[in-house]
C-alpha cells in the first residue's frame, strides 16, 4: 500500500510540475500575441501580454555615429498604435526566436525587419524579458535596436 501511495504521489507531483512549466513555445506564443495586437492595431491584445510596469528602451546610433539609448512608455507605445492612420500598415517581420528560460524568468531575442506600407524601413533586434507574476507570464522589459546598415532586406 505504501508503494502504491508513493507512486501515486510521485505521479501527481510530476504532472503538476509539468503543467506549470513555461516552455520556449509558450515564450514564442507570448511574443507572437504581442505582435498580433501590434499588427492589428489592437492595444487590448498587446496590453494582455504586458506586466503592469514595463520598461521600454531603444538602442540606436545617431547619423553622427553616437550611440544612444532612449526610454519609452507603454502609454506612448499603445497610443501610437491606437492612433496609427488606417492607411498606414506597419509590418514587423520576426526573423528568428532565441529563447532562454530559468525558473520564473525568460528571455526572447528576435531579429526583425520593419516595413511600412510594403517599403523597407529598418532592421534590428528585440530583446524581451518575460517574468512570471501572480497574473501569469508577462513582458516586463522590451529593448529594441534600430539600424539601416547591414540589413538583409
Amino acid at each position: 500500500m505504501k508503494t502504491i501511495l508513493f507512486c501515486f504521489t510521485l505521479f501527481i507531483s510530476v504532472s503538476i510540475s509539468a503543467q506549470s512549466s513555461f516552455t520556449p513555445q509558450d515564450a514564442k506564443h507570448l511574443v507572437d500575441t504581442f505582435f498580433e495586437g501590434f499588427h492589428k492595431g489592437d492595444t487590448l491584445i498587446m496590453r494582455s501580454t504586458l506586466a503592469n510596469k514595463v520598461q521600454l528602451q531603444t538602442a540606436f546610433s545617431t547619423k553622427d555615429g553616437v550611440a544612444k539609448i532612449t526610454e519609452g512608455s507603454v502609454t506612448d507605445l499603445l497610443l501610437a498604435i491606437a492612433k496609427r492612420p488606417a492607411d498606414q500598415k506597419w509590418d514587423e517581420r520576426l526573423l528568428d526566436y532565441k529563447v532562454s528560460i530559468d525558473g520564473n524568468l525568460a528571455h526572447v531575442w528576435t531579429p526583425y525587419e520593419f516595413w511600412v506600407n510594403g517599403n523597407f524601413s529598418h532592421c534590428g533586434a528585440n530583446a524581451f524579458t518575460i517574468a512570471k507574476s501572480d497574473t501569469g507570464w508577462k513582458i516586463v522589459h522590451l529593448i529594441d535596436s534600430r539600424r539601416r546598415e547591414g540589413c538583409t532586406e
